[in-house]
């Protein structure tokens, strides 16, 4: 049996669902998500692309290329500004990486690595996860 999940941005007027457990789960302090968070890292976790769907609203994408020279579309609510997913990855195809933050209810849903330590900032401590200085691969 699967397990709904769904979220939402600030305002409400965006909504998603999916149905399967995330297969990867990260805490990243790499520059992109940092500038993309607004935070001192981004907590996301991806799903598979076919079992994700926008209830409501529209999503405005905004396309970026990444340090990875890879590109992707981060998906935000035009209204409130909420960051919600990140769709159409180069580097992960198939995937959505969702935003944590936005979920509904997180709860079990844990990081399984931390990403990109080299531009962890000296007043964040570690997480008792796999290190990794960059991507993970």
């Amino acid at each position: 049996m699967t397990t709904k999940h769904s979220g939402k941005c600030a305002c409400g007027a965006i909504t998603y669902e999916f149905d399967a457990e995330p297969g990867f789960v990260a805490v990243c302090h790499c520059l992109d998500c940092k500038r993309a968070s607004g935070g001192e890292a981004a907590t996301f976790l991806g799903v598979p692309e076919n079992g994700f769907a926008v209830l409501s609203g529209k999503p405005k994408p905004f396309k970026y290329v990444a340090d990875s020279g890879k590109s992707l579309n981060r998906n935000f609510c035009p209204d409130c500004g909420s960051r919600l997913f990140t769709s159409k990855l180069e580097g992960f195809p198939e995937t959505v990486f969702v935003m944590i933050g936005s979920m509904d209810n997180s709860t079990g849903i844990k990081p399984a690595v931390e990403m990109f330590t080299k531009r962890r900032l000296d007043w964040t401590p570690a997480l008792p996860l796999p290190q990794y200085e960059a991507m993970p691969g």
